[in-house]
């Protein structure tokens, strides 16, 4: 049960009412308020900000899908967050993520990768969360190959899903219902990953 109820949507105060329909419209949401932004409709002017970055850090950042939710799901793997994790599983295998990869991350092991640019970003992703830095190899490697306009917004993105993990962690929010494969309850880590593994051919 969480620990915040969710709001009735149908009994919102006009500036709440003005937030929801702003959040219903933005990006590719097709009407939907996501369960992070209810939670904290508590204090709509902070969730207006709050929608208005995840507008621009899920649809308009310079990271392809692809990475944008492998760097997701390292952060929901890193945060132990079921439903950030069940949210975007999904889109990542969409986006193109290798399935092996994903149940790889799943149980905090490090996947073998045949792209570079993935392998950068789970390293710098995990290393963020992990360490709370990057070593100065990952960075140099990563600015080289993906540029300093994706660096900023990796960074950006690992911050603002790191927020939406504490919110659903903080106020238990769970899957209503579990569909894929669970996270594994106890705590797990890449250890602060600085090895790069790239399949060979």
């Amino acid at each position: 049960m969480p620990r915040l109820p969710l709001p009735d949507l149908s009994a919102l105060t006009q500036q709440q009412q003005t937030v929801v329909d702003a959040i219903r419209t933005a990006g590719e949401r097709k009407g939907r308020v996501p369960v992070p932004y209810q939670l904290s409709l508590a204090n709509p002017e902070f969730t207006s900000a709050w929608q208005q970055m995840g507008v621009l850090m899920r649809y308009r950042s310079s990271l392809s899908p692809r990475l944008s939710e492998l760097a997701i799901l390292v952060t929901a793997r890193c945060w132990n967050c079921s439903y950030e994790w069940s949210a975007h599983a999904p889109a990542a295998l969409a986006a193109g993520l290798d399935e092996q990869v994903i149940e790889e991350i799943r149980w905090a092991r490090v996947p073998v990768f045949t792209e570079l640019d993935e392998q950068l970003v789970f390293a710098y992703a995990a290393q963020l969360n992990e360490s709370r830095t990057v070593d100065a190899v990952t960075h140099r490697t990563a600015l080289d190959l993906l540029g300093q306009t994706r660096i900023v917004d990796l960074t950006a993105l690992l911050g603002y899903y790191a927020m939406v993990a504490m919110t659903l962690n903080a106020h238990d929010y769970l899957p209503a219902e579990q569909t894929l494969p669970e996270l594994p309850s106890d705590e797990r880590k890449f250890a602060s990953v600085t090895t790069l593994r790239l399949a060979t051919p």
